[in-house]
């Protein structure tokens, strides 16, 4: 037993993405009490021994710094990827904390995102962080999506799919004219972050990383937006997200908007341009999501 741990009917909560894990814990009261961030976590990388491992010792370094500050009495886990069949991962959860497994409640991430903005049937959530998704959440508790599949079908205005675009016209402007990156700025600050010029440098980064390692490439991208290449995929990715919420009010009726994620802060430009995109009768605003806070919440009701 970890001798730091105090007394406490604390609830963690844990919002686990791909480019980073936050957790809170909260006290009866719902006050946060404590909070901190490991790396990267995806439902997804259960796929495969190295992922499983990677996992596990993220969930490790995770509970050593919960216990810390206390051990809680609930766990609520919101995971990019989660699809419903997480016995091992409550499993481990529950092991790492001293918990019985009954204690520990796994879901999607987008479920938290979207309780962090709305009761149940209130309005739409729009989330971009290395993917993204449009979600609601109706007064039956059903969860209803548009988008969200993932990298390599879509996740349009993510943060993967920016850097993907980028390196896409880079790599495209260069089979039409050899050493073109260096008159753009954009060019100029992907190839400094990915470690050079050379294709082989890129390929690694694009095929060699998991997806959050990728998305944080888009920083170089915002970082840039003077360049009228960067500027262009940044209001694109705008036009992506609002696409989710036309989606989702065509299905639904109109009910307000909040767009959230680390992505969708990322430029000024996508939210403009998410704004510009959708009727004017659309109430639109930007939040910066605290999903691991109203998982502890939760947690510790």
């Amino acid at each position: 037993m970890n001798q730091a741990v105090v007394p406490g009917a604390f609830g963690l909560g844990i919002d686990a993405g791909g480019t980073q894990t936050r957790w809170a814990l909260a006290d009866a009261a719902g006050a946060i009490v404590a909070e901190g961030q490991v790396a990267g976590l995806s439902a997804l990388q259960m796929g495969s021994a190295a992922g499983r491992q990677t996992v596990h010792a993220n969930f490790a370094e995770l509970a050593r710094a919960v216990l810390l500050h206390g051990r809680p009495v609930g766990v609520r886990a919101g995971m990019t990827g989660f699809g419903g069949d997480g016995e091992q991962l409550q499993r481990w959860l529950a092991e790492l904390l001293g918990l019985n497994a009954q204690a520990v409640t796994l879901c999607n991430d987008i479920e938290i995102a979207y309780l962090d903005s709305f009761a149940p049937g209130e309005g739409y959530l729009v989330y971009a962080g290395t993917g993204s998704i449009g979600a609601f959440i109706d007064a039956e508790q059903q969860f209803h999506r548009a988008g969200g599949r993932g990298v390599m079908l879509d996740d349009g205005g993510g943060g993967f799919w920016i850097a993907r675009e980028a390196l896409r016209q880079i790599w495209r402007n260069e089979d039409e004219c050899p050493g073109r990156w260096r008159q753009s700025a954009m060019a100029r600050a992907v190839f400094e972050h990915v470690g050079g010029d050379d294709w082989s440098f890129s390929r690694q980064f694009i095929y060699g990383q998991e997806r959050g390692a990728v998305g944080k490439l888009a920083l170089a991208v915002a970082a840039s937006a003077d360049d009228p290449a960067a500027a262009a995929i940044l209001h694109n990715a705008g036009l992506e997200l609002a696409r989710l919420a036309r989606a989702l009010t065509d299905r639904f009726g109109v009910r307000p908007v909040v767009l959230a994620g680390r992505a969708a802060a990322l430029h000024p430009s996508i939210f403009g341009a998410m704004r510009a995109a959708l009727p004017s009768d659309t109430a639109l605003t930007q939040t910066v999501s605290h999903a691991h806070h109203a998982a502890a919440r939760i947690a510790a009701k």
